[in-house]
């Protein structure tokens, strides 16, 4: 038995979803999970709530994809429907048994996958929004996942629990403490008009009047280390080229450049990937925007490993997020995709705030 998941399964209940009796929870992941998973369901057991299983398998997806007609993959799943107009909280458990399952499925078919999630991910949207539902994700350490970080199971399960705290004694009560650290910064930036970032082939601007950050403490992502905002949608203006791929689906999008004019994307380029990339911003009317603005403050992930859930946070990074706005309380752009692009920013990456510089080189260069 892994030491770190009853550990995880009680901050992932009673910090990261904020389980309370009597509140039906959703515990979803593939059969792979089932120690976490199982660690979790006893905990919401203990808390006095009503937790369901949701296993899924490891190759469901490729199968589906390879197998089912328009018809079939235009319709969401009939459970899906009726858990999101009534579901409290949802604990997602995520892993990958071949990250690359998917590479050779046509970019038409997962865009119209993702289209045909739309209509329940704006339901819980707006269900979010009102306080009626939470939701929270973490990984769980796979060879697959492994193998594309670069270690070993036994280095990456070792890396993968480190980002998360889960070797300190009492985690909660320092993703607590992280949590009031990363407020400071929020309420600095929730003062400002205009962000600018600026580096290697970037040079783009957001408006961010009226748009409070969030603090990424565990609450939804776990592990997590982040802050970030939803610019005005129409508000992006430059160029902006990566770092690291967009990952979508298994796919991997190589040296994207993006340039936006009145919040659109108006010219891309992509060294590997343009034609998936070029179907992803067609998507929806979203996925051309911007929905997330954000800056990785989780300085113990410090390296790339293709998985988006810590990928994001590592401390010297920025990102934007095509698509969806995750806070519904904060932003407006509604799609049915979300996917973060990152930029390391340790090389001579600036951020200015009001044309005040407060971040260089991949830290923030004042005191919140």
């Amino acid at each position: 038995m892994n030491p770190y998941h009853e550990k995880l399964a009680k901050v992932l209940v009673n910090y990261s979803a904020d389980v309370q009796p009597g509140m039906s929870v959703g515990i979803m992941g593939i059969t792979e999970c089932e120690p976490v998973m199982i660690e979790v369901y006893k905990e919401v057991l203990r808390v006095g709530a009503h937790p369901m299983m949701m296993p899924t398998y490891a190759h469901e997806n490729e199968i589906f994809y390879t197998l089912a007609k328009d018809e079939q993959i235009e319709e969401p799943l009939f459970i899906y429907k009726a858990l999101a107009s009534s579901i409290d909280r949802m604990i997602n458990i995520w892993a990958d048994v071949n990250t690359k399952a998917l590479s050779n499925i046509p970019p038409e078919k997962l865009a119209k996958r993702q289209l045909a999630h739309k209509e329940l991910s704006d339901l819980l949207l707006d269900r979010e929004a009102r306080g009626e539902y939470k939701w929270s994700l973490t990984g769980f350490p796979t060879d697959a996942r492994a193998q594309d970080a670069g270690m070993s199971l036994y280095e990456y399960e070792n890396f993968v629990y480190k980002a998360a705290l889960l070797d300190k004694k009492d985690p909660l009560a320092e993703w607590k403490r992280i949590s009031a650290e990363q407020d400071k910064i929020c309420q600095w930036l929730n003062n400002k008009n205009e962000i600018r970032y600026v580096g290697m082939d970037t040079d783009i601007t957001f408006s961010v009047k009226g748009r409070d950050y969030v603090n990424c403490d565990g609450k939804r992502n776990f592990p997590d280390g982040e802050v970030y905002t939803c610019p005005v949608e129409d508000s992006a203006e430059g160029k902006i080229r990566f770092t690291y791929p967009l990952i979508y689906m298994g796919n991997e999008i190589e040296d994207v450049t993006l340039e936006f004019k009145e919040g659109v994307v108006t010219n891309f380029s992509a060294n590997k990937g343009e034609n998936l990339l070029r179907e992803i911003l067609k998507i929806d009317e979203g996925s051309n925007k911007v929905g997330e603005l954000a800056i990785g403050t989780n300085y113990g992930i410090d390296r790339f490993t293709k998985n988006m859930l810590y990928d994001e946070k590592i401390g010297g990074t920025v990102h934007l997020a095509l698509g969806l706005s995750p806070e519904p309380t904060v932003g407006k752009n509604r799609s049915s995709i979300h996917l973060d692009i990152l930029k390391d920013m340790r090389d001579g990456g600036r951020i200015f705030a009001d044309d005040e510089l407060f971040y260089e080189n991949g830290k923030f260069t004042m005191e919140f």
